[in-house]
């Protein structure tokens, strides 16, 4: 027991959590629970997951903002490999944070993980050469049940670290770079979404 430190409500924001693993290490290396439900139930976080999914990215690539419109999905992300700045955006109806975001450096290094309740939108930006991004969610995948919105909406205005570019009216990143000239790297479907004001 007690193999977590939790730190809740990000920046005001009621569910988001940050959750930090004891991690046992020594000269032969470490060893660390990455998910234990008695530890995570003490924290008053008693979700069940379904499903784990993980993904590969090269620098420069940002997926997201992602939601689900019927089936809402809790996820508990982490990264394995690499570094990735990860974001949530509350679009959870009749709350009083609705479309204020939250960001965080996710790396194999620092080893925290994010807890985004049901309800939110989801994304992230790989800042190393790749990036092994792994997570739980509390529902299974439906094919056709996924949202987006804008990941450079300037209604959200998400500070996307070393992003270098200037919003042109669209999801397009055209335009856009990391700092040290890589280019942003979005799929077709990213570019296409539309910002919070159409969502509300």
């Amino acid at each position: 027991m007690g193999q977590i430190k939790v730190e809740k409500n990000m920046n005001g924001i009621q569910g988001l959590c940050v959750i930090e693993p004891a991690v046992h290490g020594d000269k032969r290396g470490y060893f660390m629970e990455t998910y234990n439900f008695n530890d995570m139930k003490e924290e008053g976080l008693d979700m069940v997951f379904v499903q784990d999914n993980q993904s590969m990215s090269v620098k420069g690539v940002l997926r997201g903002l992602h939601f689900q419109k019927e089936f809402p999905q809790g996820k508990l992300v982490r990264v394995i490999k690499g570094q990735v700045f990860d974001v949530a955006v509350d679009l959870r109806s009749g709350s009083e944070t609705f479309g204020k975001w939250y960001g965080l450096v996710l790396s194999e290094e620092n080893k925290k993980q994010f807890y985004i309740p049901e309800g939110f939108a989801h994304g992230f930006l790989v800042l190393s050469q790749e990036a092994e991004f792994c997570y739980k969610c509390t529902d299974f995948y439906h094919p056709g049940d996924e949202g987006g919105l804008a990941w450079n909406d300037p209604d959200i205005g998400i500070e996307w670290p070393q992003v270098k570019g200037q919003y042109q009216g669209s999801a397009s990143a055209e335009g856009y770079c990391m700092e040290d000239g890589t280019a942003l790297n979005l799929s077709d479907k990213d570019q296409a979404w539309s910002g919070i004001k159409e969502f509300r």
